[in-house]
């Protein structure tokens, strides 16, 4: 029986000590070699059957969430999905978010003037909401720092107001233990903890589809999607495909096997990996004299003040980032203790 480490070392082989999977993650050899298949079928007018592909990977994402897959909306970015939910809001509505969240998620909101957004400390969010707050916007792991939200607390107290709550998972989905139906609207990019290609991003709405509008609705999201190629669409689709974009067809080709090898590990043993790493190089940062973010039960730690040194340790083969002057590294199930200590001993030096 194929062991965690087995199965990532035959899918991963990084050149560098690789530690920025909260920008990109990487690609496992499986995906990487069914966008090669399909690419080719498609330069010699054989195509594979990318929707199917389509179909897969939502299949697989809302497993991975805990979700049935008619709730699961395919499309390409959070920001897209952010303005379906900004545009189902009355207009006056109050909309709750932590401070200096990412621009994809609450930037939508901004745009539309007539809502009233409030933002507050992270760690504040909770006992923000009140009433009249109609929905609470929030990434579950900040991609800033990696802090992760009270998404309980969140959830009890926009429950008790009445107010609908709205889940970033970009940088959770994949390690996080996360169930997206305790929440009213969940979005979510695949390119990071979940290893796909660009191009491939998922929305979890209610059964009742959350009122949202199908501003963005071309011949996809028709209940007959073939049937649906000209003129207005007839019929919508009644399930969260109604809200489906246009597919990056050859990207959906590969997240289906980047999806189904999370699957094969499972998030939990994912989650082990990644936080053990993470805390490995929190405990070299205080022997070094450094203090990180508090983050705990993250696989993103972010330290204050060394961003500079982003170019140099790039130089040096080792990929971290510089987020607000932070040096920011991300822990994911390709990495490993080795990795940890030569960036400490980069920093060291």
């Amino acid at each position: 029986m194929e062991t965690f480490e087995s199965l990532v070392r035959a899918e991963f082989a990084p050149k560098n000590t690789y530690l920025n999977t909260a920008s990109t993650g990487l690609m496992p050899a499986r995906t990487v070699a069914a966008m090669h298949t399909a690419v080719q079928a498609s330069a010699v007018g054989q195509p594979t059957d990318m929707f199917a592909d389509v179909e897969a990977a939502r299949a697989a994402f809302a497993r991975l969430t805990g979700v049935p897959a008619d709730r699961v909306a395919a499309g390409a970015s959070v920001a897209v999905h952010s303005g379906l939910v900004a545009a189902s809001l009355p207009e006056g509505a109050e909309v709750l978010t932590a401070e200096a969240d990412f621009s994809s998620l609450v930037n939508p909101f901004h745009i539309r003037r007539d809502l009233k957004v409030r933002s507050v400390p992270l760690e504040h969010l909770a006992e923000s909401v009140r009433p009249g707050t109609a929905l609470v916007a929030v990434s579950a792991a900040q991609s800033a720092d990696g802090r992760v939200a009270d998404l309980a607390a969140i959830r009890a107290a926009a429950h008790e107001h009445g107010a609908r709550t709205y889940v970033d998972a970009s940088q959770a989905a994949g390690w996080l233990d996360f169930t997206a139906d305790a929440y009213d609207y969940v979005s979510s990019v695949a390119f990071k903890w979940l290893l796909c290609p660009r191009g491939v991003a998922f929305l979890v709405v209610p059964e009742d589809l959350g009122g949202l509008p199908s501003l963005f609705a071309g011949w996809v999201a028709g209940e007959r999607p073939w049937d649906a190629c000209y003129g207005p669409v007839d019929e919508l689709a009644h399930s969260a495909r109604r809200f489906d974009e246009s597919p990056a067809l050859f990207s959906y080709a590969g997240a289906r096997h980047s999806l189904a090898l999370l699957e094969e590990l499972g998030v939990d043993a994912v989650r082990a990996h990644d936080l053990a790493l993470a805390d490995r190089f929190r405990d070299g940062l205080h022997r070094l004299g450094h203090q990180p973010v508090p983050a705990p039960g993250s696989p993103i730690v972010s330290v204050p003040g060394l961003g500079h040194l982003q170019g140099e340790l790039s130089d040096a083969g080792v990929q971290v980032s510089d987020r607000a002057g932070n040096l920011r590294a991300a822990f994911h199930l390709y990495n490993t203790p080795a990795d940890v200590d030569r960036l400490l001993n980069t920093l060291s030096s």
